[in-house]
């Protein structure tokens, strides 16, 4: 290898850490925005400042889903400082659906299960930035496999089924570990199309979004195994 292949190999790789520096940094934000909004609504909640009626919740719900389809499919047309906007608005409205974590599990099982999925979700995530091989295949694979995990869980909604119950959470953990892998090579791959032009900086908020609810997800199903109810 010459001194300029060298030196494009080097930009290269200095180019993709600062990517990811940005996408890490997004995705933790959004985390302590959710964090903060979920500890503040379980205390208005609990002390009966703001109640949670059942339309509101799903109402609540489809505002999430309607969020984060606007955001996977308008993001990387949107100029920079809106969908990192959007993204933020994203994890409020997140943050008080998640509120109701605290009213069912202790506050001290969360912290020590939010670890946990930290320590896996970093794992997995460096695993699918650094490795050689295609996961994407796999995330073929995982991505059916989630569909059938959606399908599956309201299935048991009726059924009601705790045996059930328990093989979802541990479905849906290996799940989202694969997946976590998956898109964090893809974002890499993103990455490289995008390097350069002036939309770079919104694959960090695509990549946020992506990895962010990959770690709330992976979070919420350890949480069903491991958490100890109240």
């Amino acid at each position: 290898m010459d001194y300029y292949q060298q030196d494009r190999a080097y930009e290269s790789g200095k180019s993709l850490s600062e990517q990811f520096v940005r996408v890490f940094g997004w995705m933790f934000i959004g985390l302590i925005i959710t964090g903060v909004t979920a500890v503040f609504t379980a205390n208005a909640l609990l002390t009966g400042a703001i109640g949670f009626s059942r339309l509101m919740f799903y109402s609540l719900i489809a505002v999430e889903l309607g969020l984060v389809w606007f955001l996977a499919s308008r993001a990387m047309k949107m100029s920079y400082g809106a969908a990192a906007t959007a993204f933020a608005i994203y994890s409020v409205v997140n943050g008080v659906t998640l509120s109701t974590i605290f009213l069912a599990y202790t506050a001290s099982s969360i912290a020590y299960v939010f670890f946990i999925s930290a320590a896996f979700f970093g794992f997995m995530s460096v695993y699918g930035i650094v490795t050689k091989q295609d996961l994407t295949s796999l995330g073929s694979l995982f991505f059916m496999g989630l569909i059938g995990l959606i399908i599956t869980s309201v299935i048991n909604i009726f059924l009601r089924s705790s045996t059930l119950d328990w093989i979802i959470s541990f479905v849906g953990v290996a799940i989202f570990l694969g997946l976590t892998a998956y898109d964090s090579q893809k974002i890499k791959d993103i990455h490289y199309a995008y390097a350069g032009t002036d939309k770079e900086r919104n694959v960090a908020i695509v990549g946020a979004l992506t990895l962010y609810l990959d770690f709330v997800n992976l979070f919420l199903y350890i949480l069903r195994i491991l958490g100890k109810r109240r």
